[in-house]
Parts: structure tokens; sequence; C-alpha cells
């Protein structure tokens, strides 16, 4: 207001002196002011003048020429005032950056904006909330410097008038991880007694769940694979009961997407230690001794069996299930539409001996359904329950059925691989459709089986862990080097030093589903790498380039992403899978081969089944591959959905399938 009298009062002594006021001498006198007094803000509405036109009259003499000046003041509107939060530092891991305030004279609402050149990086809510759009990592610095210092600025906004305030935010590296040792074997319960796995007594000892959070925390955060993209989270907040560790421990990993949208960690997720030592080492989980197919998880499901061990319940002659058998309804729960899926998971994916469940199912070609009761048991998988040789006019070809890499699978193998050679085969056809993975060591295996002396003295893969160890492995604590193709028998069921028989093939065609997962997917890459021809059967791989050392902990045994696999060639980049050439809307890397649906019309092995004809006919006239359907289903686009006795931690809610350990290493065996 004193701005406005000074005014006045200078354009009255004008007036009084001045014959004329003009909007040229009002402009004057205002910015005369405005340089003296330095005022800062663009007031409002500051003054109004009517002026009469100076004019003066001929020798008429001329009116008066009057001035009317009436002056009119309006309230001055000044930008919002942001309240500066100094020094900004945040550990790595952290999104939340700061709460921005700002306040208004005039009790204006305020909108917040960043800008700068960092701000790209940055959100800002209207409540002033300002964070990271992703997690940041102190090895992964994302700013334009890429020195870990984040450079915006905040802009404060009433719609009027604007006020900016420049930011400098620093990560630091997180160092408030203890040793993930300092919380092992702590449990919120204690097991107590004797390992049947070791004969020792349990490491357990009493702590908290707390502890527990705590092991999962630091542990995560030393071997990760993408350790720097989890968002740290207080160990302290859930921490009641197992439930809540496994919930905790779910929050341990990445949520980034692979390029065709799915998420790039898919396989985070747990067991029960004493389940996994012994489906691990012999082969045995519980169950029904029936791999069932989900083709479609969601209404309208369908649900078929894929194929049965011997010996099992699923096998009896009072049950019968065969290949290609319809599963209807699950403890009187319709499996198509069924709105239950509590009782359809318990059924179809149980997890202890002893249950017995109803089923009403269809046997291929029947017209009518009958009803089954099943009583899960003990199951030993077979790992390689097929072998057997074609003969065709361009030669023998053997056929390898392939299920499992667990430990009792290199006894099999060599078997088999034997056999084959005997019969002088010059190609094979591996099924690994069903094949989820396993241990590593029998992936190399079998590959140097199938290359023979073209493998020798080369490179399978290559394993890359996160960046703190870029030249250690973190499990085993030597240092890393390329694992060359294995020549030899390494004791897990069979002496080891012994020579591998081989089969000296320049290709092989493999059988595959969205089940081909991992350790699998490893033979496809690291025979790609010395320039074996691979032709793909089947439908696009799960796509898991990664791995993984089981860690107990309280009798939980977790499965986290620890390390990538890289063939001879550097490739290692196939997070979405192969896919068969030929397919239009191929998510993985394409490779040679036909898209082809699972057919559950003919035994596996048969060579009128539908992925097998494939083979062989694409061996008689290459680049010949069956018309796709015309309707394309859910398990030729993305795989058929398996029951395997692991338990995921994203899926516990829906009905859908169960995890298996794709790519494992075993410590005692490399």
């Amino acid at each position: 207001m004193q701005m406005l009298h000074l005014f006045a009062e200078a354009l009255f002594d004008k007036v009084q002196n001045t014959a004329c006021v003009t909007q040229a001498l009002v402009s004057e006198l205002w910015q005369t002011l405005w340089r003296d007094f330095l005022f800062r803000s663009t007031p409002m509405a500051l003054v109004t003048l009517s002026l009469v036109a100076c004019g003066g009259g001929g020798g008429g003499g001329g009116g008066s020429n009057a001035v009317n000046t009436p002056v009119s003041a309006g309230p001055t509107n000044t930008a919002p005032t942001i309240t500066d939060p100094g020094a900004l530092s945040i550990p790595e891991g952290t999104r939340s950056v700061a709460t921005m305030s700002a306040a208004d004279a005039q009790g204006q609402s305020i909108t917040f904006n960043v800008v700068g050149v960092d701000a790209a990086l940055f959100d800002i809510t209207n409540s002033g909330s300002l964070s990271f759009k992703s997690v940041p990592g102190f090895n992964n610095p994302l700013d334009a410097n890429a020195d870990n210092i984040y450079q915006v600025s905040v802009q404060a906004s009433d719609g009027i008038a604007t006020s900016t305030l420049a930011l400098s935010i620093t990560v630091t590296r997180n160092v408030a991880f203890a040793p993930a040792d300092n919380f092992a074997n702590r449990c919120g319960i204690p097991r107590t007694g004797v390992d049947s796995n070791s004969g020792n007594p349990f490491p357990d000892i009493q702590g908290t769940f707390a502890d527990q959070n705590n092991f999962l925390r630091s542990w995560s955060n030393d071997q990760y694979l993408w350790y720097d993209e989890i968002e740290d989270v207080n160990p302290l907040t859930n921490a009641n009961s197992a439930a809540d560790v496994e919930a905790y421990f779910e929050l341990m990993r990445t949520f980034a997407k692979t390029p065709s949208g799915a998420d790039r960690d898919r396989f985070h997720f747990t067991y029960d230690t004493e389940e996994w030592n012994s489906f691990s080492s012999s082969g045995e989980s519980v169950g029904y001794g029936a791999q069932f197919i989900l083709q479609r998880s969601s209404p309208p499901r369908a649900l078929v069996v894929a194929f049965v061990e011997a010996g099992s319940s699923a096998s009896s002659p009072s049950v019968d299930l065969k290949r290609g058998t319809q599963i209807i309804s699950a403890d009187g729960v319709n499996i198509e539409s069924g709105t239950d899926t509590a009782t359809l998971n318990a059924a179809i994916f149980p997890s202890t001996a002893g249950e017995t469940h109803q089923f009403e199912v269809r046997d291929l070609g029947a017209t009518s359904n009958r009803t089954i009761s099943m009583t899960t048991s003990a199951i030993t998988v077979d790992p390689v329950p097929l072998h057997k040789v074609v003969a065709t006019p361009a030669g023998p070809v053997g056929y390898l059925q392939f299920m499992d890499h667990i430990a009792t699978a290199e006894e099999e193998l060599v078997s088999a691989v034997t056999d084959l050679a005997a019969a002088n085969i010059t190609d094979l056809v591996l099924d690994l459709r069903y094949n989820g993975g396993g241990y590593l060591i029998i992936a190399n295996q079998l590959s140097y089986m199938i290359a023979g002396p073209s493998a020798r003295n080369q490179v399978f893969e290559t394993l890359t862990f996160n960046d703190k160890y870029p030249n250690v492995n973190p499990v085993t604590g030597a240092a890393l080097q390329p694992d060359m193709f294995q020549e030899k028998t390494v004791g897990l069921t069979l002496t080891s030093g012994t020579d591998l028989p081989t089969l000296g093939l320049s290709r092989v065609f493999v059988l595959t589903s969205g089940g081909t997962c991992s350790a699998s997917e490893s033979i496809i890459n690291g025979l790609r790498g010395i320039n074996i021809e691979v032709i793909q059967i089947g439908t696009t791989t799960c796509g898991k380039p990664y791995g993984f050392y089981p860690k107990d902990n309280c009798g939980t045994t977790y499965f986290s992403t620890q390390f990538q696999g890289i063939n001879a060639a550097g490739f290692g980049d196939y997070p979405d899978g192969f896919s068969p050439q030929n397919l239009s809307e191929i998510e993985g890397v394409a490779i040679p081969g036909c898209a082809v649906e699972d057919d559950f019309s003919q035994p596996l092995g048969n060579e009128n089944e539908a992925l097998f004809a494939a083979a062989l006919a694409y061996r008689n006239s290459p680049g010949t591959c069956p018309a796709l359907p015309v309707s394309r289903s859910l398990s030729l686009l993305q795989g058929p959905t398996k029951q395997l006795p692991g338990r995921n931690g994203s899926s516990q809610n829906v009905f859908n399938n169960q995890a298996l350990p794709g790519k494992i290493i075993r410590a005692n065996a490399r």
C-alpha cells in the first residue's frame, strides 16, 4: 500500500504542474517508483485512471482539459513460498524422497510440479510427496551425470504465480544390512530333533519371525541378481507368523517386466525343506502320480492328464488314468466353471500324503463320465521314463523322454544314451515338453552326450552374478570361470569320473511347451552356443535364463534368482523363452522349427503324436511344418500349465500352476 500512496502523491504533484496527464506520464511515474523500491511481484489492478484526452484548441481558446484520476488498488498476489528441505540424501532401495510443503499468502490451493535435468525419474503428488518412479540403486545410477546426485527443481503454483526451488538428491549406498548369518537359523518356531536328510540335529535356535525377515532382507540384498531393484521394506512391520515371513519373501524381488509384459522374475518361491530334500535327491514327492495340464486357468477351464507314473494311485486298476483323460470335477466342484477355487486347488494340488479326493473324469474317446477316488502318497518321479529307436528310410531316429533334472537322472540318462549310441542313431528327438528344470549339471552332461567330441573343451555356460560379485561365486567362494561341457559322471547317482557316452550329433530336435523351463532351456542355449543346430517343435518355452542355489532357513527352502547363464557365443537373454520361428506371434527368441499344440490323443513317444510326427516330417523335409490351428489356444501361445510340487509365492490364491525349481546349482556337484 505504501507504494500506491507514493504513486498517488507523485501523480498529484505532476497534475499541479502539467496541463495534460497522459498514459505515458503515468507509466513513467510507475516505472520510476518500481526501480526505486524494487517491488518484487506484479500487482493486480494497481490503479485505474480515467483520462480526458489532452487537446489544445486553436485560437478558440479551447475547452477546459479536465483530468479525472480516480485511483483504486486491488490485492497483491504473491507466488507460494516453498519450504526448503535442505540437503536430501536417501539410501539406495528407497523410493520416497521428501514431502514438499509450500504456503500461499492469499490462501489459494497449490499444485506441485517437478522439472529439471533428472525430472523424468521422479513423481510428485499435489500433496507434495516427491519420490523416484523406480527404486534407485547405487551401483546403477540413472541421473544425467551418473554420479548418484539427481538434480531437479520443484515448482509450486497457485494458478497465477509460480515459485521454483532447486534440489540435489543424493543416493547413498545402503550400509544398513547386517550379514545374513547374523539372523540365520533364528526361528519364530524352531524345529527340534534330527534332520532326516543330514542325520544331524536341526540348527534352529529360538528367535523371532522378525529375525527370519531380517535374514531374507540381508540375504536378498547380498545375492539376489537384481538386488538394487528390491524396495527395502521394514522387516519389523509384519513379523508375527510364518505366513508373514512368506509374504515378506514375496516382496524381496524385482517387479520389472520383460519385453512381452510378463514379470521378469516369475520364479521366486519356497519349498518345505524336508519336502525339497526328498524330491531333489530321489525324485520323491507327494501326489497321485498323474501329471495334470491346466490348459486354461480361468473359466472355461480345461484340465487334462498328461502322463501317469507307474505304480501310483493314478495308475491303479480302480483309477486307471491315461494320457488324454479329462478331469470334469474335483470334490464336487466343476473344473470348467466352478467358483470354489480353494477346493479345486486342494484337490488338484495336494500337499500331504494320505489325502483322499473324488474326481469325475472322462476317458479319451468316451461319451460318458466316471467317478474315481484317488489317495495321495509319496511318488517317485521317473526322470527318463522312455527312450526308443524309430527306423526310417533316412536312418534310425532316437526318441528320449526327459522329465526332470533331478539327481537320479544322471544314471538313467547315461543308460538311455548308451542304448541310443549302440543303435547308431542319426538324429535325436529330445522330449522336454514337461521338464521344468532342475540341476544344471544334468543339463550340461546331457548336452555333452548329444554333441559328443565337438563339445570337448568348449564352454557350456558362464554364470554371471550381481555386480557385487564380478569375479567370485558368492555361494561357493570359488573364482568365476566358464562351465565347460561335462565329459564325465559327477557322482550324483553314478561313481564320479567315468566317461559319458556320446551320440556325436550336429543337430537335435527338441519338443517344447510352456513347461520347458530353465535347465531345459539351458540345453537349447548351450548347444546353440557351439553351433549345434536346435530345431524346436511345440510351443514357446517359459523363459528362464536364470538360476539359484536353494537356501534353507528355519524349515523353509528359498529359491531366489542369483545368476544368469550365458552360452559360449555370449548369449543368454531370453526372458520370454524360445519360440518356433513360424509362430506368427513370437514372444521369445525365434529359432528354426514348427509351432505345434500338445496332442493328448496319442501316447508320448508314439510316432503319430503331433509333436513327434512334426519332428519326423521336418527331418524328411526341412522347413515343412503342419498348419497352425485356426483357433489359437492358450497352450499354443504360452504353453500349458503344469502341476508340480512347489509353491509359488505370487500365486497362492489363484487356480494356477505350482512352481518347480528351474535351474539349480548343486554346490557339491560342481
